[in-house]
């Protein structure tokens, strides 16, 4: 058994219209948070909006965007954490006896950043750039994921395969390991309708397969030119050694101390599957009789490790 805390850092696809405004109206933590970020983005999003502005009121489609809601996810995870540690009278993630946080996909920066490994502005700066350079490679090649529901890894990697076979120059691979019998495959536009097709691999299975609202194929090789921008601005971004176990979503096990590991994990992390299931369970696992937290927005992770683990309870701070 081990006491403390764990926190839990949610990733793209947890954006909706509204997200961190009841924290930045309770909070003055909270809204300095977005305050900053409007400071840092300044200029750069769509029609020259403030972040705040467009998380709190819209429009969804640009919210809804990868290079807005990035950045958006990652503020208000921030901004409901430091909300929470001020309302808890916790100066810091040391005060607060945080022992290990892990984020899906995006919200690994919001957990590198809470640990020290990286300040406020320049994990945003990161997210940000890395929201435009996934949104640009999508543009670039007709791609997609596709949810399979009932599949396990075998069968999952087995509609990819079927799905390529006689088509050489497609992509299609395992992207995210969300929880036991939910797994999303990524690549070419083609290959995912045919994985999806009514008579396709993953009904001849038995599974269904839901072809997935997103810009592109994320975590699949069709992100390797994202992932070499994202590496460069890696490069020259100053990262140390997390002061509490993170766990990195390529391996599912805790960063290293190394930072050129941590720029190394994160850079592949946009071409390799998010092992999410996996590192939800190490955390049950290692961590039995720590709190669990989840940060704004939303309440996906929560509903997930339902299915990985239901002794783990967690605490959302969707909202104050």
């Amino acid at each position: 058994m081990t006491t403390g805390r764990v926190i839990l850092c949610p990733g793209q696809g947890a954006q909706a219209v509204g997200m961190g405004l009841a924290w930045a109206t309770a909070s003055p933590e909270a809204k300095s948070v977005f305050d900053l970020a409007d400071r840092v983005l300044a200029g750069q999003l769509p029609g020259g909006a403030p972040l705040s502005r467009l998380c709190f009121e819209g429009p969804v489609e640009t919210l809804n965007r990868t290079d807005v809601a990035q950045a958006a996810i990652y503020t208000a995870g921030i901004a409901s954490w430091r909300g929470w540690l001020a309302k808890s009278g916790f100066g810091d993630a040391h005060e607060a006896n945080v022992i290990a946080a892990a984020g899906l996909s995006l919200g690994e920066y919001t957990a590198l950043h809470l640990a020290g490994s990286f300040s406020f502005e320049d994990g945003l700066k990161l997210v940000a750039l890395r929201g435009r350079a996934m949104q640009d490679a999508a543009e670039a090649a007709p791609s997609g994921m596709v949810a399979l529901i009932g599949a396990d890894e075998a069968q999952a990697r087995q509609v990819c395969q079927d799905a390529l076979a006689g088509h050489p120059a497609d992509v299609l691979v395992c992207a995210n390991f969300n929880a036991p019998g939910q797994i999303v495959i990524s690549g070419s536009k083609s290959a995912c309708e045919r994985a999806a097709a009514a008579d396709g691999p993953a009904a001849k299975l038995g599974l269904r397969a839901t072809l997935l609202a997103v810009a592109g194929a994320f975590h699949s090789p069709l992100m390797a030119p994202a992932a070499a921008r994202l590496g460069e601005a890696l490069d020259k971004t100053a990262i140390h050694a997390p002061r509490a176990a993170v766990i990195a979503n390529v391996t599912a096990q805790a960063h290293e101390a190394s930072p050129a590991s941590i720029r190394r994990r994160l850079a592949e992390q946009l071409t390799a599957p998010v092992r999410w299931a996996q590192s939800c369970a190490l955390l049950a696992a290692s961590h039995a009789g720590a709190e669990f937290h989840e940060l704004a927005p939303g309440k996906t992770l929560m509903g997930l490790y339902r299915r990985i683990d239901k002794n783990v309870k967690v605490t959302t701070h969707d909202e104050p």
